[in-house]
């Protein structure tokens, strides 16, 4: 009898720690509407002054929450983002979006890299950082979009190179990890470099397979809940099997949304029906991810963080401006969309811990570097992103 009674009495404890961040995260978004700051940015912040940094106010459990909110939120998002992969959108806005999304990788990886190589970092801090970058936060992206209400050609480009960045910052640190073990004699090239390959070319597998009787149901099920439940059903399937297979389940999802977008007939039910209960999921999400951000790792970033911060921006504003120079986009958009594309978050704490784990020895160095940049690209990358939109008009 003793156990089900102290299970019972954690009950009040969750209900009430769930209602709290749930009127929070009402309280973010109601400030969001009489400041300046993203709503995205006060649910991290209001997360940072009730963790272990602030106030320290959350119950232990809600740590045990977070893996799985994370699995959860980023798959819808991934989901959701599938949808601007349609053929008639990546034949209007496809080169412009390869070229931007490829260069901006490719040129972040390659100044970090250099640059701290040759002010004397070490070579594995310096190939393990460079492979780090070039990942970017889709969550926090695609929800100022959503806020703001913002609609263009500048966002459609912004939400296609997004969706595909971490597609691109998995390749480039698989290539960077490989390397860093090969040199250090780690062992295994083959090994590591054929687990980056599963990752990626797994994750689409996995789509397709799921995109497949998604499709078919979509054309036949009647809207309201029943659609509500197949699509809540697939992604959460989606995402459970992709964790189980140890493959992106972003581009999982993202992959099976592609294919629902470009085959299913009433396509845009089941986004509809994504989009109608996912804030839930990321007001927990950003709160909690809020939480677990680490304000002392600010003050130990060191010159070794701040010239990541600064060489990370300097990559995504150069990779992007020459992609959108080589594919002839618009001035106006390869200008901006580097400062659009500055936050960074779960993806990247993902490949700093995986990258701690292969090099022990620089864990701290890595963790420190990436989890205090976050802090500062999670906080400030949302506001910036924000003024792009309304700079070039795409928020009225």
């Amino acid at each position: 009898m003793p156990e089900p009674i102290t299970q019972l009495s954690t009950i009040p404890v969750i209900l009430i720690t769930l209602g709290c961040l749930f009127l929070l995260g009402l309280i973010a978004d109601l400030l969001g509407t009489y400041t300046p700051l993203p709503r995205v940015t006060l649910l991290l912040l209001s997360g940072l002054a009730i963790g272990p940094s602030g106030l320290d106010l959350l119950p232990p459990f809600t740590e045990v929450w977070f893996p799985a909110l994370t699995v959860i939120s980023l798959s819808m998002i991934g989901f959701l983002l599938g949808q601007n992969f349609t053929l008639e959108a990546m034949r209007e806005l496809g080169r412009p979006v390869l070229m931007m999304s490829i260069l901006g990788a490719v040129f972040t990886a390659f100044l970090i890299f250099i640059v701290l190589f040759w002010c004397g970092v070490p070579l594995d801090i310096s190939l393990l950082l460079a492979g780090i970058a070039p990942a970017t936060a889709p969550a926090a992206t695609m929800d100022i979009v959503h806020e703001y209400e913002s609609k263009g050609k500048f966002t459609e480009y912004l939400l296609d190179i997004v969706a595909i960045d971490d597609a691109w910052g998995l390749l480039v640190f698989s290539f960077l990890l490989a390397i860093a073990q090969a040199y250090y004699g780690g062992g295994g090239v083959v090994e590591i470099v054929v687990a980056g390959a599963y990752e990626i070319g797994g994750a689409i597998l996995l789509g397709l397979f799921l995109g497949v009787p998604m499709v078919y149901l979509t054309g036949q099920i009647r809207p309201g809940e029943p659609t509500q439940a197949e699509a809540l059903g697939l992604v959460l399937l989606s995402s459970g099997l992709a964790v189980q297979l140890q493959v992106s389940y972003i581009l999982t999802a993202m992959t099976m949304g592609m294919l629902v977008a470009n085959m299913a007939k009433h396509h845009e039910r089941p986004f509809n029906a994504i989009e109608g209960f996912e804030w839930p999921f990321l007001i927990l999400f950003f709160l909690l991810a809020g939480a677990t951000l680490e304000i002392d790792a600010v003050a130990h970033l060191g010159f070794l963080g701040l010239g990541y911060i600064l060489l990370r921006t300097l990559g995504k504003i150069a990779g992007t401006l020459v992609g959108g120079w080589v594919s002839d986009t618009e001035v106006t958009v390869r200008r901006w969309m580097g400062f659009a594309l500055l936050p960074q978050a779960g993806v990247a704490i993902g490949m700093a811990l995986l990258a701690g784990h292969r090099f022990p020895d620089i864990k701290d160095t890595i963790l420190t570097v990436i989890i205090g940049s976050s802090v500062i690209f999670e906080l400030l990358g949302p506001p910036i992103t924000r003024k792009v939109l309304k700079h070039v008009g795409d928020i009225r």
